[in-house]
């Protein structure tokens, strides 16, 4: 079940959160970052009324004040997971109202929500060093995630030609999701590869129907609506469009599903995160997966975007090894889960 709910301090109260309290929310957050950031908390507002079912945005006032928020978005399959999650974005209290159960109350409310709506998983990051969120999550039962969070710098050095051990990166694997399946080119350089073996662009809407195919061929599915509201976010919900598709002769050979914000889970800094690197099956070993990622970071680097971002499973060594040819390495970030369906209440 369920950590046990939280009682609010006399006289608080919980509730969604609406756009009357934007400028409360970019207020605190400023005090708690050190900058401005109303696009982010625009955009993400924007989003929950688009999609509501898909978004917590939550409140907690004091006083006639707003004390804290937390923003929360379901996860339905990304980063190769199969199971939905609700994925913990931002949460913030006012720093003169620290130390009195505002954050813990908050998550409380979003655990029974996201249980009330058969999500029994909560997941975030945090930077290893932000001390306080870290004692923050481990009061709360969370636990390290399975999954590695790996990133690397953007520079012309990162665009680099991978090895040609294809079937390590598109095999199956025990306790692996088939969602994603990644590709590696014989030795070429990025330009032949993006010439000759793919036509890489970025995502269009009308892609849906292509990529709702090659996840249907690695999934064994049909998430024609993820798949639509994947690519709607890739579009319109994110600072800078990033998300791309590869085409070999003229048919649709892979995607890559990828934004760029700064907000989510303590980022202050503009990072491209690739929620998901798929290549169909029948073009396994011809540099698709490469040509992507090289793309991406081409397109990052003339954006000025300096990092990215993305999550393997720790037991996926082969696509460890992919994304570790493309200059990836271990990030300062640490992965963290709550299974709401077993935890114990954590002390306020």
């Amino acid at each position: 079940m369920a950590s046990a709910t939280v009682t609010p301090p006399p006289g608080a109260s919980l509730r969604p959160l609406s756009k009357h309290d934007l400028g409360a929310v970019v207020e605190i957050d400023a005090k708690l970052t050190g900058r401005s950031r109303r696009d982010y908390f625009e955009r993400r507002l924007q989003a929950a009324l688009r999609e509501p079912a898909q978004h917590q945005q939550l409140a907690i006032r004091h006083g006639g004040n707003l004390r804290g928020f937390l923003l929360a978005r379901v996860q339905e399959g990304e980063f190769g997971r199969t199971e939905p999650a609700m994925r913990l974005q931002v949460i913030g209290v006012e720093p003169g109202s620290q130390h009195r159960n505002y954050g813990r109350c908050l998550l409380g409310e979003l655990e029974a929500r996201a249980v009330r709506d058969g999500v029994c998983v909560l997941r975030t990051q945090a930077h290893w060093k932000n001390h306080g969120m870290l004692r923050f999550l481990d009061r709360a039962g969370f636990e390290l995630d399975r999954n590695h969070v790996i990133d690397c710098e953007v520079h012309s050095g990162r665009i680099v030609v991978a090895g040609d051990d294809d079937e390590a990166l598109t095999s199956s694997h025990p306790g692996a999701s088939n969602e994603v399946n990644y590709g590696a080119p014989p030795p070429n350089d990025f330009e032949a590869l993006a010439r000759d073996r793919a036509d890489v662009r970025s995502l269009r809407p009308e892609d849906v129907g292509d990529l709702a195919r090659i996840d249907r061929r690695l999934t064994g599915r049909d998430r024609s609506a993820y798949i639509a509201r994947q690519v709607e976010e890739a579009l319109h919900d994110s600072a800078v469009r990033v998300s791309l598709a590869a085409f070999c002769d003229g048919a649709a050979a892979g995607y890559l599903a990828a934004k760029v914000d700064f907000g989510d889970v303590g980022r202050t800094e503009p990072t491209a995160v690739i929620d998901t690197l798929a290549v169909d099956p029948d073009r396994a070993g011809s540099g698709i997966g490469t040509a992507l990622v090289s793309q991406l970071l081409v397109n990052l680097m003339a954006l000025q975007v300096e990092r990215v971002e993305t999550e393997v499973a720790r037991d996926r060594l082969d696509l460890l090894a992919f994304f570790h040819r493309l200059g990836f390495a271990p990030s300062a970030r640490l992965g963290f889960v709550k299974h709401l369906s077993s935890a114990h209440g954590a002390s306020p």
